[in-house]
């Protein structure tokens, strides 16, 4: 018998990879391209509050699935049981391929760029892609040793990073510029209403989805969870409304210590709203996102890597990736072949800031099919024991479905480059399966 993952996540270590998971690098930098494309504060905020519905609503309907799969894998389970080894094939495919790799990669430059800002070294010295290459290595390395010392990073930076931003909310709520409302008043801009609202609020959201994206990543690691059938549910629910609650706070935060044209036009908002209230909050913004940025990266050579090992355990993916340290007790090779793969995007594509678009759009396109699965489920399996039943059902599924169905629509229309770039990759995944894994199903390590 082949070792076998170890349950040792409590329910505190799942609900700060939720938030830890999320929160990276886009609370810090999207809010102002928001502000740009909607000009209104009452805009700006609704958008995080909309993402807000988008997280919650989505947390209350996949965390029914992870209260009856209970095993590693997460979405990849959900997909794979409702729809065939296909569709689950698919999604894992894409977060290799694409979208937790490319994540790792770009965070690793944000997290580089900062630490060497506080180093005193600029952006353009030439070392962010070495110190870059040098925390994907590092990161791989930790979690190889166990899933504990990812627990252990994910509590400590997660942590770290919800203190940082409660220093930015509780700037915003205490040390409020007071002429801001003014300025807002009088401002055309913050008074000028997008001259396409829809197409606005549509491509404003992608900033908005990116920052949101993330808390799903604790179902990947039910398979190392203490009662998974309780604790992955309740981590997910509560993860995304930490979050929610944060992000809304962090933006009005902005909006009280900022312009609205000022936030518009800042490429570091923590940072320039910071420094409204010390001298150097550039300085520890720029601590706070290595921090923050530090954090996600690790989670991320964490998480995803079980769902590969899942689909191996399942003989639908190269079998090596089910192997599991025996002594460790951890996915090595697909940890491994996870890093090689972000090292890889880091060579070429540098920054990853080109594939953000498409990868929020496959992302979201991945979660609206998932957030179906619950009507499958319940159809199909309407016995089967279930730790937690979603709120509102069918509303709640509804709302989550349909708002990403809008985003998924309209970046088919208005932003088709980069959603055709996505579903490339998922045609050669599809091929790749269909060609070689569905006919050359190995039998899963499923003892």
């Amino acid at each position: 018998m082949s070792a076998e993952l170890r349950r040792t996540l409590t329910l505190y270590g799942l609900i700060m990879i939720a938030v830890g998971s999320t929160i990276g690098s886009g609370i810090f930098r999207t809010p102002g391209k928001i502000a740009l494309l909607v000009h209104m504060p009452e805009f700006v905020i609704m958008l995080w509050v909309l993402g807000g519905v988008v997280a919650l609503t989505g947390a209350l309907t996949l965390a029914e699935m992870g209260s009856m799969f209970p095993g590693a894998g997460g979405l990849y389970v959900y997909l794979r049981e409702a729809y065939g080894d296909g569709m689950g094939f698919l999604y894992g495919w894409f977060i290799l391929f694409v979208s937790t790799s490319g994540s790792i990669a770009a965070l690793a430059v944000v997290c580089s760029e900062h630490m060497l800002y506080l180093g005193g070294v600029g952006r353009d010295s030439g070392w962010v892609m070495p110190l870059a290459v040098f925390l994907i290595v590092f990161l791989t390395v930790v979690n190889l040793f166990g899933v504990k010392i990812g627990e252990w990073i994910a509590n400590i930076f997660t942590t770290a990073k919800l203190v940082g931003l409660a220093l930015i909310i509780g700037a915003g709520w205490f040390f409020a510029n007071q002429e801001v409302p003014q300025i807002n008043e009088t401002s055309a801009f913050a008074n000028e209403m997008p001259s396409n609202l829809a197409s606005a609020f549509a491509v404003a959201f992608i900033g908005v989805l990116w920052s949101y994206g993330g808390w799903h990543h604790v179902s990947f690691m039910a398979g190392e969870a203490k009662d998974p059938q309780r604790t992955v549910p309740r981590a997910m629910m509560i993860g995304a409304g930490i979050v929610t609650l944060v992000y809304v706070l962090a933006n009005i935060a902005y909006m009280r210590l900022l312009p609205i044209e000022q936030l518009a036009n800042s490429k570091t908002v923590a940072a320039d709203a910071m420094s409204t209230v010390f001298p150097s909050g550039g300085n520890l913004m720029a601590f706070l996102i290595a921090l923050s940025t530090f954090g996600t990266t690790g989670i991320y050579c964490m998480t995803a890597p079980r769902i590969y090992y899942a689909m191996a355990k399942d003989g639908v993916f190269f079998p090596k990736l089910a192997e599991v340290h025996p002594k460790w007790r951890t996915p090595v090779w697909a940890i491994l072949a996870q890093s090689a793969w972000a090292l890889f995007l880091l060579a070429f594509w540098g920054t990853f800031e080109d594939l953000i678009e498409y990868v929020t759009f496959m992302d979201w396109l991945a979660m609206m099919m998932v957030g179906t699965t619950i009507f499958i489920f319940r159809k199909k399996l309407p016995d089967t024991v279930r730790g937690y039943r979603t709120i509102g059902f069918p509303v709640t599924p509804i709302v989550f479905i349909a708002i990403c169905l809008w985003f998924v629509l309209f970046n088919l229309v208005e932003s088709w480059e980069k959603a055709v770039a996505g579903l490339v990759v998922a045609l050669v995944g599809w091929l790749a399966f269909s060609l070689y894994f569905k006919k050359n199903k190995l039998p899963g390590n499923t003892d």
